[in-house]
């Protein structure tokens, strides 16, 4: 009783909102802890002479290794930042939000999405993000029903929506998301947790980044452009491993579609980013998502296979 309680569709709804409230923190950091990390590879590279000379064959340029230790000391000035340190603030004005105000959607809400210190504009991104993360909890709970196994589907919608937004923002997708994500669904299907074969997860799997990898290298030696980031591939695997091979094309094709229809709307109002193209990865996750929520045998019967 206790269980079908905990599990319901309005506990797991709310519980949605409540990690949606996180995923914002995920969303708004990992890109720029990312890019601490690359500077510090920057850093340490510059102060690498040997390996300057075995790269180009001659000694770095004068001041390269006092230009690496000055990024190091402002590396290591920078205030420090994870994903629980510093406590959530205003963007513009610092102002260190009070637990009231960070209550999931409602804080939002009860601010009328504005900063209570400096009237700031806060982002309608944010209640977006934990309204759809909720939406999606429910959704699964009534797709799975009170089973334990809800939770497992809970966690990889969680890190679609978390792909999807860092995607959209930056044109990234972290292996720190994707990688755990390809590997949990192929340890979820040997288990038995996930109630696919694990040939089909492999096979899933190993299939999904093949497909894409194959299509990146065919658009560039027919036009010497990159057409698709290299994380395309492993979030493809990874909704293989989860899904298995036969909700592939469907994820594809629906991502595509639905891509273009994007870009066209993007284009035809003049919003298209620089370089003319939208990243691909929301539209895959859109995709993973219809087929977790319908079932992969619904989503052929209606394409007619």
């Amino acid at each position: 009783m206790a269980q079908e309680w905990l599990l319901s569709v309005p506990a797991l709804g709310l519980l949605g909102l409540i990690v949606g409230s996180f995923l914002n923190v995920v969303i708004h950091r990992l890109p720029t802890m990312m890019a601490r990390q690359w500077w510090g590879d920057v850093a340490a590279q510059l102060q690498d002479g040997a390996s300057h000379e075995a790269v180009f064959g001659q000694p770095p340029p004068a001041g390269a290794d006092k230009t690496g230790r000055a990024l190091e000391t402002a590396l290591q000035a920078l205030p420090k930042l994870n994903l629980a340190v510093p406590r959530s603030r205003c963007p513009a004005c610092g102002h260190v939000l009070r637990w009231s105000e960070n209550v999931p959607l409602l804080g939002w809400l009860r601010l009328r999405g504005r900063c209570a210190a400096c009237n700031a504009r806060i982002p309608l991104r944010y209640p977006m993000v934990e309204v759809l993360t909720g939406l999606l909890f429910a959704a699964i709970a009534w797709r799975f029903g009170p089973q334990p196994s809800a939770l497992m589907w809970c966690g990889v919608a969680a890190v679609l929506v978390t792909l999807s937004a860092i995607d959209w923002d930056t044109t990234l997708l972290p292996d720190d998301l994707t990688q755990p994500l390809l590997w949990a669904g192929l340890l979820a299907a040997v288990a038995g947790w996930s109630g696919l074969n694990p040939a089909s997860a492999l096979i899933g799997a190993m299939a999904g980044y093949l497909a894409l990898w194959s299509v990146h290298w065919l658009f560039f030696f027919a036009t010497r452009k990159e057409g698709m980031g290299h994380g395309d591939f492993k979030l493809l695997a990874a909704l293989g491993a989860w899904l298995g091979w036969q909700a592939l094309l469907p994820i594809v094709l629906m991502a595509s579609v639905l891509g273009a229809l994007v870009g066209l709307a993007m284009k035809l109002r003049g919003n298209l980013r620089e370089g003319r193209y939208v990243p691909f990865g929301p539209f895959l996750a859109g995709g993973g998502l219809v087929v977790m929520l319908a079932g992969t045998e619904r989503v052929l019967a209606w394409m007619g296979w």
